[in-house]
């Protein structure tokens, strides 16, 4: 849902809320060794990870971007003259940080709307029905003559029909529509 970009902003404004000049600039130093190291891991052949290894690739994407973000705000701290990190006041990290989370509200959204829509559908019965031909084609010419679909005849056939004290099955006289 996050792009590594997403994550090392998010990550260098938690990580980084109080932290000195200093502070950020050793995170800058670790960020740039951590970009190296996962750059040469790339290189190295499959055969050598683990099965529990991280996804090479996108590890060094993320370093990449945790570099540039600690760079960023070590360069805030020097303009602005700070002397310490505060999340609030960066009005850049805080606009990523509101569009982010409106993604992620968004992406929630969608997932509820989504599983709504499966509740609902698990309620319906789908069914495949197959009919002898002369059936089939009575059907068919009944759902013609109502300008309906075969399925939809059916349906309304299924919506009417009723089950006796007895067990058996009866369909009151209607006029598909």
């Amino acid at each position: 849902m996050w792009s590594a970009e997403d994550r090392a902003r998010e990550a260098a404004r938690r990580q980084g809320r109080g932290l000195t000049g200093a502070q950020v600039a050793q995170k800058v130093a670790e960020a740039a060794v951590r970009e190296q190291e996962t750059q040469r891991q790339l290189g190295e052949p499959q055969s050598d990870r683990g099965p529990f290894t991280a996804d090479p690739e996108e590890l060094a994407e993320l370093w990449v971007a945790k570099h540039v973000e600690w760079r960023r705000i070590a360069a805030l701290l020097e303009t602005t003259g700070a002397p310490v990190y505060i999340p609030e006041g960066d009005v850049e990290g805080a606009v990523w940080a509101r569009e982010r989370e409106e993604r992620r509200q968004t992406t929630l959204d969608r997932h509820a709307a989504w599983v709504r829509e499966r509740q609902e559908a698990q309620e319906e019965l789908r069914a495949q029905v197959w009919l002898p031909a002369a059936a089939s084609r009575r059907l068919r010419a009944i759902a013609d003559q109502a300008g309906l679909r075969p399925e939809q005849v059916l349906a309304q056939l299924a919506d009417r029909v009723r089950m006796n004290a007895d067990g058996t099955v009866t369909i009151e006289p209607y006029v598909p529509g």
